[in-house]
């Protein structure tokens, strides 16, 4: 079995892709709960973090080489609604911050940036994966209504 491709993988190699037949099926191929969720971040305006917006995130980037991070968010997306309205709303904005620039920070330096983007709502600005490529990769989403 080969090895399973991190996100920021999945989403290279998706941008990369010719048609938008190989980008769904790149995606298909790669499906994954953490690979559905980036995009409903991305995507859906309903989605409203609680991490101040920007793309100048006061983070150190993890250098560890790719395959030896400490996580990838695979792992990671069962912390994504800390980050979002509606999840952990309990929760003091300054711990939110906190844990986010955590996550981040063990994360390989190409996935935290692609999380970055999608909180952003800009990941398809840097890969070229159109919302009408993600609806048709995964119709089973179900947009709106999220916070």
């Amino acid at each position: 079995m080969a090895q399973k491709l991190m996100i920021c993988e999945v989403l290279q190699k998706t941008h990369s892709a010719k048609t938008k037949a190989e980008k769904i099926k790149i995606l298909r191929d790669n499906n994954s709960q953490a690979l559905r969720t980036l995009f409903i971040i991305n995507f859906d305006g309903s989605v409203v973090p609680r991490v101040p917006l920007g793309e100048d995130v006061p983070y150190t980037p993890n250098e560890a080489p790719l395959g030896t991070e400490h996580t990838n968010l695979i792992v990671e997306a069962k912390k994504f609604y800390y980050f979002f309205k509606g999840g952990a709303d309990n929760l003091p904005n300054m711990k939110v911050e906190n844990m986010f620039i955590q996550m981040l920070e063990g994360l390989y330096k190409d996935d935290a940036v692609a999380f970055i983007k999608a909180v952003n709502k800009s990941l398809h600005k840097k890969y070229r994966i159109t919302e009408a490529v993600v609806k048709e990769a995964f119709p089973e989403i179900r947009w709106g209504n999220r916070s």
